[in-house]
């Protein structure tokens, strides 16, 4: 078993050293997406038909290339269809079916599928089933049905039905946005302006709102402007930033520098087949897994030169400002190194223990030390943290959540590890609490069976596309960390130990009977999710359970390599899968496993 786990590292190891990019850090790789590409042809045509034409028809020539067998398009080339990106893509090819008789057959096809989903492209009552799937969060239901009314569909009436969205309210100040209450989760402001002006513009408002929101317009257009990248991306996602220059064209405003720059992003972003991710990349995120899958063999695979470049660069990208998206301080750092990146509470922990990991620590104190700070001005006051802003609590993704606050506690402990004696009483005393705060909530959000759900990832197999396997593995190996970091914190140990007991239970209790992991007991296993279990098990007494999963691994992978899952869910619930995901969690697992048994 051990030389086959040593063999296994230095072959992941070597695995993980070869996606290195030239600048020195991991950049991945996002599935592409139907719906990305279905937005982003859209914005390009109303932009420009025939100066985009090439890009274009390579997308259009994608689309026709990954219809799946039932006449749907899923999130990933890889996943069910669904009706919302069904939709958009029959939207999109709208567009150019009447003069070409193949995109008019695969539209035809997508009808008939949309049809079974009972969904009438022809009538006003698409509003009404896209509304009931998404509820009370207009975040993608409302941009949907603006695409599809701009792209006719339906032919007649199309906005009649769209709910307006109160673009208005982006005046007031930022702090004020939690309290609004607003139909549109933190993220999604651009969106909110965007798509809030077009709809005004193409409906008959009463004479009130009229008033309001034409004299809101230009002042609202300011404020998305100021928050608008160097890059020309919102969030650097393909569908929010096509959302947004798609809406602003046909509202009249296409001259501004949020849609030239729009269209300028979405150009670049395009791949070689002409497809679109959901995002540029998760380089920060999959940087950071890398380093943190090495552990203690960390100097057997990357060289002194290697770490030192790695250090510079998460040094680098770390926001150094008040952020213009969430408004949150100096401290954080976002998913990617691209300019529209957000400071956010799991790739701030990430990177925290990333630094420690790689340097001593008198190098990177007032790097880590600021990252822990900012985490402490994100806690909700449950006791979790949430992914951008505090405070906002009304839709699910903008809520505190287990996977996040479990990683936030390990930080926490890790800083105070290495700086307790560099901080001042109050901030010791804060951190303190911040960390027994989030261990009741984790207490509180545990579920009977012992689990925990993400918030960010899910499993497509799954009731509710729920992934207890992901959210428990990750909430669990968090707090084993923790515990280990700090094992004179005895008031921690007594409030997580019971939970990680509960949890190991539920892990074992979900395993299938071939040795993998699914997102939940008898669901088809992956290569992330049985890493990701074995790693939280491996220091457990229950070798024969991580054996068997060891085992599973190996067969998987000598027969299907390293195949990546769609278990991300993205902004508004798009599955996306990555390519790091797998060779990172695998290597962990590894690992740990070797560390275990030295």
């Amino acid at each position: 078993m051990e030389n086959n786990l040593n063999n296994r590292f230095k072959e992941l190891s070597d695995l993980l050293v070869e996606q290195i990019n030239v600048e020195g850090f991991w950049t991945g790789e996002l599935s592409s997406s139907a719906l990305g590409v279905a937005v982003s042809i859209a914005a390009l045509h109303f932009d420009d038909p025939n100066k985009n034409r090439k890009e274009i028809v390579s997308g259009l020539d994608w689309l026709k290339n990954n219809i799946n067998s039932d006449g749907s398009f899923g999130d990933t080339p890889e996943s069910p269809g669904n009706i919302s990106t069904s939709l958009l893509v029959y939207a999109a090819l709208n567009l150019y079916s009447s003069e070409n008789n193949s995109l008019k057959n695969l539209q035809n096809t997508l009808a008939d599928y949309l049809q079974k989903e009972s969904i009438d492209v022809n009538s006003t009552q698409i509003s009404k089933a896209i509304l009931a799937h998404y509820k009370k969060d207009y975040t993608f239901s409302v941009p949907i049905l603006t695409m599809c009314a701009l792209c006719g569909i339906p032919a007649k009436n199309g906005f009649e039905h769209i709910p307006q969205l109160p673009f208005e309210l982006s005046l007031l100040p930022q702090k004020f946005y939690r309290s609004l209450n607003l139909s549109v989760v933190s993220y999604a402001i651009p969106a909110l302006i965007a798509v809030g002006i077009v709809i005004f513009k193409k409906k008959k408002p009463g004479l009130l709102g009229k008033w309001i929101r034409e004299w809101s317009v230009t002042k609202a257009l300011r404020i998305l402007q100021k928050s608008l990248p160097e890059s020309g991306g919102f969030l650097e996602a393909i569908p929010l930033t096509a959302f947004v220059t798609l809406s602003l064209i046909n509202a009249g405003f296409k001259e501004m520098d949020v849609v030239k720059k729009g269209i300028v992003f979405l150009k670049r972003t395009q791949r070689n087949d002409g497809g679109w991710p959901i995002d540029v990349d998760l380089s920060t995120w999959v940087t950071t897994l890398s380093i943190k899958a090495l552990r203690s063999k960390k100097d057997e695979v990357l060289s002194a030169t290697q770490q030192n470049v790695l250090v510079e660069h998460l040094k680098s990208i770390q926001n150094k400002e008040i952020h213009p998206f969430n408004g949150t301080r100096p401290g954080g750092w976002g998913w990617t190194n691209f300019s529209g990146s957000v400071p956010d509470c799991d790739d701030t922990p990430g990177t925290i223990l990333a630094l420690l990991q790689l340097k001593s620590s008198e190098e990177i104190k007032s790097e880590v030390i600021a990252g822990a700070k900012w985490l402490l001005q994100l806690q909700n006051n449950d006791g979790g943290f949430p992914t951008f802003s505090k405070g906002w609590g009304k839709l699910p993704f903008d809520q505190s959540c287990a996977d996040l606050t479990g990683h936030c506690i390990l930080a926490i402990s890790a800083t105070l590890k290495n700086y307790r004696d560099e901080i001042t009483v109050s901030e010791l005393n804060s951190f303190e609490k911040a960390t027994k705060k989030a261990a009741g909530y984790l207490q509180k959000h545990q579920r009977e069976n012992g689990s925990w759900l993400p918030l960010w990832f899910g499993n497509q197999h799954t009731k509710n596309h729920e992934n207890p396997v992901y959210g428990t593995a990750r909430v669990l190996t968090y707090l084993q960390d923790a515990i280990v970091i700090d094992p004179s914190n005895h008031v921690l140990q007594n409030t997580l130990q019971p939970m990680i007991n509960t949890a190991i239970q539920f892990l074992i209790h979900v395993q299938n009977i071939d040795g993998s992991w699914g997102g939940d007991y008898k669901i088809i296993g992956t290569i992330e999710e049985t890493s990701l279990a074995i790693s939280a098990l491996i220091g457990t007494k229950h070798k024969i359970v991580c054996q068997k999963g060891f085992q599973w691994l190996d067969q998987y992978f000598i027969k299907n390599g390293l195949k990546p899952a769609p278990i991300g869910l993205y902004f508004a619930s798009l599955w996306y899968d990555e390519k790091m995901y797998p060779l990172t969690a695998y290597l962990e697992a590894v690992s740990r496993s070797i560390e275990v048994q030295q």
